[in-house]
């Protein structure tokens, strides 16, 4: 069997906007991972970004559970000895709150120039307003008690 390849002109791209106030953070992401990949859409190719562009507001708001989010640590290297930086989620959500949201999201698209390019259709914003109004952004259907797409 041939692997199926969309044409250019075959994807459309749909805007899409996501209110984050009171979601749980990887229930919220998956969807929104699955968005940006075009997992969505009967023309998917795992070796093309068929995805649709989302915004998601009130970033600020997100929560985890379990009390993870005392526990929750980011973790980067400067590349030295001893260099190891560690933030927590409470911290990184009080300082960065668009940041937290987009990491949970880039862990689960394709690593390399693909995830990257998907990842570039993701618009995060801490508070409830954005600049992409001229898009005429749908809402992206979400069960609100288990935050999975409908």
């Amino acid at each position: 069997m041939r692997t199926y390849t969309p044409k250019p002109a075959d994807i459309q791209r749909v805007w899409y906007e996501v209110d984050a106030d009171g979601a749980i953070l990887g229930r919220l992401a998956t969807e929104v991972a699955r968005v940006l990949r075009g997992k969505h859409k009967p023309i998917f190719a795992p070796h093309l970004d068929t995805g649709d562009h989302v915004i998601v507001v009130n970033a600020a708001k997100i929560q985890m559970t379990a009390g993870k989010s005392d526990k929750k640590f980011y973790y980067r290297h400067s590349g030295y000895p001893g260099g190891l930086r560690a933030r927590s989620f409470t911290d990184l959500l009080a300082k960065e709150p668009e940041e937290t949201f987009r990491r949970a999201v880039r862990g689960m698209l394709p690593k390399g120039p693909l995830g990257r390019q998907m990842l570039r259709k993701l618009k995060v914003y801490a508070g409830p307003t954005h600049p992409h109004s001229a898009q005429s952004p749908r809402p992206l259907p979400v069960d609100p008690r288990t935050h999975r797409a409908v």
